[in-house]
């Protein structure tokens, strides 16, 4: 197990990272599967007919009703049982990535298993798609702090579980490996493509064996009839990039404005304001890709399509800003495919001869809202395609995805929705290439394991014996047998030779020592960097705890083989 550890800190262990990102598939496609019939079981249960999309079939009482009830038992779940750890979903997973090195907890993945189901089976106005890239990262997590594997190695299996878990929610594999890479781990390296590529399938095999493969929207085949209507699609881009812009600065602002108040009433007051918009359009409530598949066939009129955008887009912002533990990819696409049949039966209506139809305009918003809201134009194409089974949407969906996330980014200055309330907590997700090269390379594939470890003082008869195995470096103890300096074991080879004293204090002898600090084995390289500067040292030991107080040293890491794997 060690020699795995050692193997899979380098950035090229491929066939090992391979294995762990199938195994993760598994475990998150198991997760997932779960995760959904825990809630399509309770939702069978009590929605009429067994239907568990048929909210509008609710009584007016009981659509304002479900949803405040289960904004208070979301909000006493959280205060009884988070410890303050209010924030789950993918932009907790993206916080965790970018500051904790990936590290996700047990606690955090039950309690959002338990909030999200209840969430959705409450009728909030959120999607799956969050609580399970949540349940799918922290499996892949989990299992890496189970095997004591590397930090580098931890963080391509977050990504591997949230590829996972978007395949096997949706059955869409490819669109769960771009939205991976795209927008959560920010890396197109071989090392990473390979194991989430192979997670990804591995998850969609565990959820088609349970609820089969069929596409989650049943349309007919949509694809672009004449070439005249690019300017129309390159209107719904715009239109759509500005809904997307909106969406995302009033979900801050509710955000913003709520940030100190107390849980239970932020809850409380979401799931108020999604029954209140649930009395006049009930489409609102749950997961609505019942809505969204009408849309694709044309089947809601003018008022419907432009009614449930609008207050979808109200009951989302505010179930997400205030706390509700579910995702918003969801509601895009129902907001995105409401908007885009509005546009499409104007369009039908000014001319009829040349309109592909409510339905192909109805796909193109979808991924175009998708797609700027966020900022992953990759995702939201290959979501369309995997969504309908459609192949003939790209081109079409090309223009009019970049144009949507051009708006909203270069016309209203908007950042993804992630990022935009990442920064609202005072955090950032910065896609740097160096130190996304650095944290591909674990500090146990750098180390220098030619050392030996010497007291501060040591008779100058026992030097001899100190060198005998012809190590590069000479880590010199305190009296509390603690690390302090790292010196070239030359320098005490020569001291030897020119210093005629019985004992040799190596803090004192000539020679180019090193102040050190500590870094765990499990680090990696963009670890090792920021550790030099904010120790102010020349050189680390790596160490790892094999007991209770206990520490082994298994290498030593200079500043200037940091420094060679950043110009690398």
């Amino acid at each position: 197990m060690e020699n795995l550890r050692l193997h899979l800190s380098r950035p090229d262990a491929l066939l090992q990272l391979s294995v762990l990102g199938a195994l993760t598939g598994v475990l998150a496609g198991g997760v997932i599967v779960a995760f959904r019939l825990a809630i399509e079981s309770t939702q069978a249960g009590f929605l009429p007919g067994g239907d568990i999309e048929a909210y509008e079939g609710l009584p007016l009482w009981a659509r304002f009703a479900l949803p405040v009830a289960g904004g208070v038992a979301i909000g006493i779940l959280f205060k009884l049982t988070a410890r303050g750890r209010h924030v789950v979903g993918i932009v907790h997973v993206m916080e965790r990535l970018a500051y904790h090195q990936g590290y996700l907890s047990l606690r955090g993945l039950l309690l959002q298993f338990a909030g999200g189901a209840l969430a959705i089976i409450s009728g909030q106005s959120v999607g799956r798609e969050g609580p399970g890239v949540h349940l799918g990262a922290a499996s892949g997590s989990l299992l890496g702090q189970r095997l004591g594997l590397p930090n580098n190695t931890l963080r391509t299996l977050v990504g591997c579980g949230t590829a996972a878990s978007i395949a096997a929610s949706f059955n869409t594999p490819l669109a769960g490996v771009v939205f991976a890479l795209e927008v959560v781990m920010m890396d197109y390296s071989l090392a990473s493509f390979m194991p989430v590529i192979l997670s990804a399938v591995a998850a969609t095999s565990v959820s088609v064996a349970v609820f089969g493969s069929e596409p989650v929207f049943n349309i007919p085949m949509q694809e672009i009839n004449s070439l005249l209507e690019l300017p129309y699609i390159l209107l719904l881009g715009v239109v759509i990039g500005g809904f997307s812009s909106g969406f995302i600065q009033l979900t801050r602002r509710t955000a913003d404005y709520f940030r100190e108040r107390d849980f239970l009433l932020r809850t409380t007051l979401a799931g108020t304001i999604v029954g209140l918009c649930a009395l006049a359009f009930p489409q609102v409530m749950g997961i609505g890709y019942d809505s969204v598949n009408a849309a694709l066939l044309g089947e809601l009129g003018l008022g419907v399509l432009f009614g449930v955008a609008v207050f979808k887009l109200l009951a989302t912002s505010s179930a997400v800003a205030l706390g509700i533990p579910g995702g918003l990819i969801g509601p895009t696409l129902i907001i995105g495919a409401m908007l885009g049949g509005f546009l499409g039966v104007i369009a039908t209506l000014i001319s009829p001869e040349y309109s592909s139809g409510v339905g192909f305009y109805a796909l193109l918003g979808l991924g175009a809202m998708m797609g700027a809201t966020l900022q992953a134009p990759l995702a939201a194409l290959t979501a369309m395609m995997e969504l309908t089974g459609h192949p003939g949407i790209i081109f079409p969906g090309m223009l009019a995805i970049v144009t949507a996330s051009l708006t909203s980014s270069e016309l209203f200055r908007t950042p993804s929705v992630f990022r935009t309330l990442l920064r609202a907590r005072g955090l950032d997700y910065r896609n740097d290439p160096v130190m996304a090269a650095l944290r591909r390379i674990g500090v146990a594939s750098v180390m220098d394991r030619s050392f030996v470890r010497a007291a501060r003082v040591i008779p100058r008869a026992d030097i001899a014996e100190l060198l005998a195995s012809e190590p590069r470096w000479v880590l010199v103890d305190d009296d509390d047998h603690r690390p302090v300096a790292l010196l070239p074991a030359v320098d005490l080879l020569r001291a030897r030779e020119e210093d005629e004293r019985a004992e040799l204090d190596l803090l004192k002898i000539p020679a180019e020592r090193r102040q050190v600090a500590g870094i765990y084995r499990e680090a990696d390289m963009e670890q090792a960097r920021h550790q030099l500067v904010e120790s102010h040292v020349e050189a680390l030991y790596v160490e790892r705890h094999i007991a209770p107080g206990i520490a082994r040293i298994f290498g030593v890491l200079t500043r200037e083989q940091v420094e060679a794997a950043y110009r690398l």
